[in-house]
């Protein structure tokens, strides 16, 4: 059974920071890409961060700068360091698998960021 579990989510103020992992079980983590999307109240889920298998990184633009994803393969975790946080960063964050061969794609639950005075 694959299990993806997010955790580190919270309130913090504006310009703090937060790091979210993410821990992956029931799959060969080293062989999967894996992302953090974030979704807004009533606005559709978006990519924010990912890094592939082979460590290679994307952000988007809103992030880049401030956002730093990275893997420890050995834990089966990934993280989300996300510094100089805004009001605008305010979502649920989701953990997301993904791998082409075999072709799969896992979601965690989510957890919640707010940024807020």
């Amino acid at each position: 059974q694959v299990q993806l579990v997010e955790s580190g989510g919270g309130l913090v103020q504006p310009g703090g920071s937060l790091r979210l992992s993410c821990a992956a079980s029931g799959i060969i983590f080293r062989i999967y890409a894996m992302g953090w999307y974030r979704q807004a109240p009533g606005k559709q889920r978006e990519l924010v961060a990912v890094i592939t298998k082979g460590r290679t990184t994307n952000y988007a633009d809103s992030v880049k700068g401030r956002f730093t994803i990275s893997r420890d393969n050995a834990k089966n975790t990934v993280y989300l360091q996300m510094n100089s946080l805004k009001p605008e960063d305010t979502a649920v964050y989701y953990c997301n698998a993904a791998s082409e061969y075999p072709q799969a794609s896992y979601w965690g639950q989510g957890t919640q960021v707010t940024v807020s005075s």
